[in-house]
């Protein structure tokens, strides 16, 4: 039974699947990296040539990177680094540690090209964090930079300072062994990246992702481009290129031959500055971003009349703060997306104008891939319209969590389903809606309450510049929502006056009982909410009463 031509569902299968048209692939037995397919879509006939146009320009400096440098330095530092480390091999990991920076995609670029697994992280992490995660990845070598290399552990090749006048000999002075010699066969189905999960829910999880996986995502972000113009875009990123989100981002730009303008550390007012300055027609953000474009006065001080069109993601955003943000910016589009780390980044998103009015939701199934919406409870299969576990299948599924078998056998099933943890529901056209963290879901006496939902209606009061929402204990009906509220500069809405807010709106059950005002909610570097800070937060101020 063929799947129904407007939502992608097969009622035979309880199947969705994907409504855009399927992209071609490089057969899976073509020995080609990510590094290699990427370049070869920046090199042709549909893309045009780039040689002279600025790559990636560095937002507090000017300084800039063209396409064909960034091209010659990529290729140079594969062949210092086979001189420099002649037992660093395919396979080996390579830990990452560097913010934002014109050499770091070079980085990431010639280490793929050379089969070596590349593993960013945080450089704010700890140093026993950082031990784990290189215990994990069983990094061999390490590259960071001079202030984030004293919390790394030894590593048997050492550490590369990335900032040191050594590194930046290797990317510009060619060795006498060339790029072209003897290159390194990558296979597809080799790994590429281990990538570290947000770790909202417990201790930070590897997650291992192949050539071919990220070959597939970028396949489809390039055959299902959409051109609006025949000038170059120009990228202001705000994200760390540590995350999956800004991770393959960044592979995306270069795919398209882009312009990307990096900032090593984020600041609003900084952001605003850039967009103005480089006339950014395009940025990927997270929700809180949106949130102060929408919200705060400081934004009108800068003209803004550049930007066309914001790529969303990380965590879902509420209609009434699109709605709100399209008041102020009516000339931008807001494209939502969906995906987890475990797909490469990617699962679902919106594409053109039409399918960006589509407030609320994360937008269709990407090229290529499968869903089913599944009973937490039963494990029935549900049909669109109803609520349950997403789980999704398709080429850019990870390979699973290194080092953690327990862990992948209870995310990824036998049949290549991966297990997402999020409460959503596919509507009539096939456009897909989250609800929530199964495993955050307030269990209020019998209901359950989505704290996302709260967090919206508390975004849409002109007196709350951010909100959370928690689950609190409560003897009589197991758990409560708390909210942690940080009013608007000059604001002075109480606690009694955010409960009434919330009340007016929502069944009785929903409603917010306890309120905590605090200056700043806690996220992860993609926007995501630290619930559990929260409710340490919380128990931690209940202990002291």
């Amino acid at each position: 039974m063929a799947p129904d031509p407007k939502n992608g569902f097969c009622s035979q299968t309880k199947t969705f699947h994907s409504l855009r048209p399927p992209v071609p692939l490089p057969p899976p037995t073509q020995p080609i990296s990510i590094t290699d397919y990427t370049l070869s879509l920046l090199v042709s006939p549909t893309v045009p040539p780039p040689q002279s146009t600025a790559f990636l320009i560095d937002a507090a400096t000017g300084r800039r990177l063209i396409y064909a440098d960034f091209l010659h330095q990529t290729q140079t530092l594969s062949s210092s680094l086979k001189t420099h480390f002649p037992s660093l091999s395919k396979g080996q990991v390579a830990f990452i540690l560097s913010p934002p920076s014109l050499h770091l995609p070079v980085l990431y670029f010639s280490l793929l090209s050379l089969g070596v697994v590349i593993s960013p992280a945080n450089p704010l992490a700890t140093e026993s964090e950082l031990a784990h995660m290189v215990g994990l990845s069983k990094s061999t070598i390490a590259f960071a930079t001079s202030s984030a290399a004293h919390k790394l552990p030894s590593l048997p090749l050492g550490t590369v300072l990335v900032d040191s006048a050594e590194f930046h000999s290797m990317m510009t002075i060619p060795t006498k062994d060339r790029y072209n010699q003897d290159r390194v066969k990558v296979n597809q189905s080799d790994s590429a990246a281990i990538l570290y999960s947000s770790g909202t829910t417990g201790r930070v999880k590897g997650v291992e992702l192949t050539h071919r996986n990220l070959i597939a995502l970028i396949a489809g972000f390039y055959h299902n481009r959409t051109d609006r113009d025949d000038s170059v875009p120009v990228s202001l990123f705000t994200l760390p290129l540590f995350h999956v989100f800004g991770f393959f981002m960044m592979i995306r730009a270069t795919a398209l031959g882009e312009t990307l303008v990096l900032m090593e550390r984020f600041d609003f007012e900084g952001m605003l500055r850039a967009v103005e300055k480089y006339k950014i027609t395009y940025m990927p953000v997270s929700p809180p971003l949106v949130v102060a474009m929408a919200k705060l006065e400081v934004v009108k001080k800068y003209d803004l009349s550049s930007l066309v069109l914001l790529g969303c993601g990380g965590a879902p955003l509420g209609k009434e703060v699109s709605e709100r943000f399209n008041a102020r910016f009516p000339n931008v589009e807001i494209s939502q997306g969906y995906g987890l780390t475990e797909s490469a980044g990617g699962a679902t998103r919106m594409i053109g104008p039409e399918e960006t009015k589509k407030q609320g939701s994360v937008g269709c199934l990407a090229e290529n891939m499968e869903a089913k919406i599944v009973d937490p409870v039963t494990r029935e299969a549900l049909y669109p319209g109803q609520r349950g576990e997403l789980w999704l299948r398709g080429p850019t599924i990870m390979k699973g969590y290194v080092g953690d078998d327990e862990a992948t056998a209870a995310t990824l099933d036998s049949e290549g389903w991966l297990k997402t943890g999020d409460l959503c529901y596919f509507d009539s056209d096939g456009f897909l809606y989250i609800v929530d963290r199964l495993k955050e879901l307030i269990k209020y006496k019998a209901y359950q309450v989505p704290p996302v939902e709260l967090e919206h209606l508390l975004l849409s009061n002109r007196e709350i510049a951010d909100a959370a929402v928690i689950p609190y204990p409560d003897e009589e009906a197991g758990e409560i929502p708390m909210a942690f509220i940080v009013r608007k500069p000059g604001s002075s809405i109480t606690e009694a006056q955010v409960i009434d807010y919330i009340a007016k709106q929502v069944a009785p059950y929903k409603k917010i009982r306890r309120v905590a005002f605090i200056n700043s909610i806690p996220k992860s570097p993609a926007g995501k909410i630290l619930r559990r800070e929260l409710v340490n937060h919380a128990s931690g101020a209940s202990a002291r009463l």
